[in-house]
């Protein structure tokens, strides 16, 4: 048996020992990972946009930070990589970006905008390149380059007069055609969208009347069949619209999103379709619940199974992207309703109430930007 001599032994021991400093150096720096689940309100009153985590396994809710904004913030909106955060100033008419921090969700800004009075809902395209943007007051619609670097162009670069109210304004799946409901007219504007000039071309016919007090407000598409739901604001109903091959929209079934003993006193403000295209989601003020509306195997046939009660005036809501949890935001009460989603039948079972504040008029859950 060779002996080696005790500094060998020293050497060795000495090294080994730098080298499990060295990876366990490496694994604590990779510690503090991004949250899997970030989450973004807008608290109106007190002019903040709030940063959440959620664990995706348990719905747990832990604030992170808040950033001050230039107005009352509403419609939020995020790029497809999750680098850069949009929303709307309603109370000034601007529109803002922000750079999202991979590490810790943050917020930088990086462009405030003037766009037009009460900017209500904006929509990025398909591709990235395009925010767009129904104004509620200003009656029209806008669209504005965005850069690389997450800026917004100072001008839009398409403009045109639409009908007060304008509600929302959605492309749809291939980045063709653009529908933008408009709650007090109650129509539906259908455009030809440009992505390489951001230019909108009215469809024929270019609008499509729905009866009175009907108010068409938002619009979500069936993850995989052509149609577009569309929520129906004085109505208190959902209705079905079938895609043409010409981009036009036809209108299919409407149900009711309250049950037949509910008080009159309604009004229906978000709509959101599950990923797994078997249900959707409205949201009724008034009543204040959540219409489940179950959806078959077309995606053309529409039940309403039921209503689940949430926070006072639920203005805004919004799933994960896996939909597992439903957020509900509380324009009343400012507090944000977490809800585990039922994979098989889409109820909702309330699992915790977090304080945001005033004014809660905007949720938004995103999966976290790659770290660098």
């Amino acid at each position: 048996m060779i002996r080696l001599p005790h500094a060998v032994f020293r050497n060795t021991w000495f090294i080994a020992l730098l080298a499990w400093g060295a990876a366990t150096a490496t694994v604590t720096a990779r510690e503090p990972q991004a949250p899997r689940l970030l989450v973004y309100c807008s608290a109106a009153q007190e002019q903040c946009i709030d940063v959440l985590s959620l664990n995706p396994e348990t719905g747990a809710l832990t604030k992170l930070s808040r950033l001050k904004t230039p107005g009352e913030p509403a419609a939020l909106a995020v790029s497809a990589d999750s680098r850069f955060l949009f929303a709307s100033m309603r109370s000034t008419g601007q529109l803002c970006s922000f750079r999202i921090d991979p590490a810790s969700g943050a917020l930088q800004t990086l462009s405030v905008v003037e766009a037009g009075e009460d900017p209500a809902q904006i929509t990025l395209d398909k591709s990235g390149d395009w925010l767009m943007t129904a104004y509620y007051v200003a009656a029209k619609v806008t669209v504005h380059r965005i850069s690389r670097d997450g800026t917004l162009s100072p001008n839009p670069a398409f403009e045109t007069t639409t009908r007060e109210k304008a509600h929302a304004i959605v492309p749809d799946a291939v980045n063709r055609h653009v529908y933008v409901p408009h709650t007090g007219p109650n129509l539906i504007f259908q455009f030809e969208f440009h992505p390489d000039s951001g230019k909108l071309s009215p469809l024929q016919p270019p609008q499509l009347m729905r009866p009175t007090n009907t108010g068409p407000r938002h619009l979500a598409w069936h993850p995989s069949q052509p149609i577009a739901y569309i929520n129906n604001e004085q109505g208190s109903s959902v209705t079905a619209y079938h895609q043409q091959p010409g981009g036009q929209l036809l209108p299919g079934q409407t149900v009711a999103t309250l049950p037949p003993d509910a008080p009159a006193e309604n009004s229906t403000a978000e709509i959101q379709v599950h990923p797994g295209g078997r249900f959707l989601y409205v949201a009724n003020r008034g009543h204040d619940s959540l219409a489940l509306v179950r959806l078959d195997s077309t995606g053309g046939e529409l039940q309403l199974a039921g209503n689940i009660p949430t926070q006072s005036v639920p203005r805004s809501f919004d799933l994960d992207p896996d939909g597992r949890w439903l957020l509900a935001a509380g324009e009343a009460t400012g507090g944000l309703e977490v809800f585990r989603v039922h994979p098989e039948d889409g109820q909702l079972t309330s699992v915790s109430v977090t304080p945001i504040g005033p004014k809660l008029w905007w949720v938004l859950c995103v999966t976290p930007p790659a770290l660098p």
